[in-house]
């Protein structure tokens, strides 16, 4: 009996039916994340707590960027404004109403609109152009608080007022799980907007227009929705941030975040979930690194130059070893196995 039959006579042993049986529920996937966190909120200390917090927060933006740039192929250079949108709208529905969960909403919410807007434009743009509009979206929105400042406090900011955790659970431990709950929802949701149709659009749009155009994509129209995406993703990343800060102030979103943010997800593996993971784990572990290199060294201001250094020597050996990214090396070792199976008999 050749190969042929045996698959013939077996479909499990398909291909294609190994890999539908191999993929993992996205809720079950979900559950499980969420029953790590809080195992290890229970043995971690309290820094490496905020410090997990914060990799949640990050978590959130940088899935929305991979989505916008991996998957769409719309270079952004202003998440970071987007994240003060969110944090400062945060801030603002904290200051009169103090409803945590409502000011959290808001800010998902008004940065969508901001993102809706900017999609507009950016649907019109290509290239180096779009990436100038979203330049100067970030060095607009931190001018934006000065002008106003009898709203957003100028350089000062303004405070985040919260209610105190629950019982006796410890103020980063409750951070932890505000910060990966909102990760956690964001994956799910993105998981499941990029296997369906919306998914297949958004990769028809960036691999070629034309031909998307040909079978019926709405070209503008799906990268209108992927800045909306990902620019709601950035809204709940700034508010979260303003959760764990519990202050906002243009000081805390500068341009080079925005920059960090696409050097991060195209270290982790540009279009993958899993390398905006990577990607968040990087921007909170790298500049972690170059702050004990800078207090032993006794140098503050050689704090900020090594975190961007070991970006650029991180990005440039991953691009050199592995140009899709640290997500992509896994995949790429399975498929270059030498295949165990038998010729024909």
């Amino acid at each position: 009996m050749t190969l042929l039959a045996k698959r013939a006579t077996n479909p499990t042993s398909h291909p294609k039916s190994q890999k539908r049986k191999r993929r993992v529920s996205p809720v079950l996937l979900t559950i499980i994340g969420a029953a790590v966190i809080i195992a290890l909120t229970y043995t971690l200390p309290p820094f490496r707590n905020y410090q997990l917090a914060t990799i949640g927060a990050y978590l959130c933006v940088t899935a929305g960027l991979t989505v916008l740039t991996g998957l769409n192929g719309q270079l952004s250079l202003g998440h970071g404004a987007l994240m003060a949108t969110g944090a400062y709208t945060l801030a603002l529905m904290q200051n009169r109403f103090n409803l945590l969960i409502v000011g959290i909403l808001a800010a998902v919410l008004v940065t969508t609109a901001a993102g809706a807007v900017i999609g507009l434009a950016a649907a019109r743009l290509r290239g180096p152009y779009l990436a100038g509009l979203t330049l100067a979206v970030a060095v607009v929105v931190p001018s934006i608080t000065s002008t106003f400042d009898e709203t957003f406090n100028s350089d000062q900011g303004l405070t985040v007022p919260l209610e105190p955790p629950p019982g006796v659970i410890p103020v980063e431990q409750w951070q932890a799980w505000i910060c990966w709950a909102g990760a956690l929802v964001t994956g799910l949701l993105l998981t499941y907007l990029i296997r369906g149709r919306f998914g297949r659009d958004l990769r028809a749009v960036r691999d070629d227009e034309t031909a998307a155009k040909l079978a019926g994509v709405g070209v503008a129209r799906t990268q209108v929705l992927a800045f909306v995406v990902s620019a709601a993703c950035a809204g709940l990343s700034g508010a979260l941030f303003a959760v764990l800060a519990q202050s906002v102030s243009p000081g805390a979103f500068p341009l080079t975040l925005s920059l960090f943010l696409v050097m991060a997800i195209v270290i982790g593996g540009l279009g993958r979930l899993t390398g905006a993971l990577i990607g968040a784990f990087l921007l909170v572990a790298l500049p972690s690194v170059a702050q004990s290199i800078a207090e032993d060294a006794g140098s503050q201001r050689l704090e900020g130059n090594l975190a961007l250094t070991f970006f650029g020597v991180v990005l440039v050996t991953v691009m050199l070893a592995a140009p899709g990214g640290l997500a992509a090396i896994r995949p790429a070792l399975i498929k270059n196995r030498p295949s165990k199976q038998k010729g024909p008999e």
